[in-house]
């Protein structure tokens, strides 16, 4: 099991979850962050952190997508450790449907 940053992120980009992070397995894209597969250890200290509640166990079904894109994602966006202010119009952005097909981008972001 692991954990995966869902669409919600995407646009909303908070990252409280970086800082209770005790593996460091968040890697940052242009618009919304993507957690390591093969580096999360499953503690779940992420997930009640989100205020976007966008992550989410890899268990719960239909996720099969949101797996493939945060591995995908994390094998070419920086490593993120230090938390940075949200976009200044994320509550714009939370909870929108359909994010992924109108907002995502396949960009990195700074990292640390």
């Amino acid at each position: 099991m692991t954990y995966v940053v869902t669409d919600n992120c995407i646009k909303c980009k908070y990252m409280d979850c970086i800082e209770v992070c005790p593996v460091d397995c968040f890697y940052e894209g242009e618009n919304m962050l993507v957690i390591h597969p093969d580096e999360c250890i499953d503690c779940g200290v992420c997930e009640p952190e989100c205020p976007a509640d966008a992550i989410r166990p890899d268990t719960e079904p239909g996720l099969d997508k949101w797996l493939k894109v945060n591995a995908d994602y994390a094998d070419k966006w920086p490593n993120i450790t230090a938390r940075k202010e949200p976009p200044a119009d994320a509550k714009d952005f939370d909870g929108l449907e359909g994010k992924f097909e109108k907002f995502f981008s396949p960009e990195p972001g700074e990292g640390d």
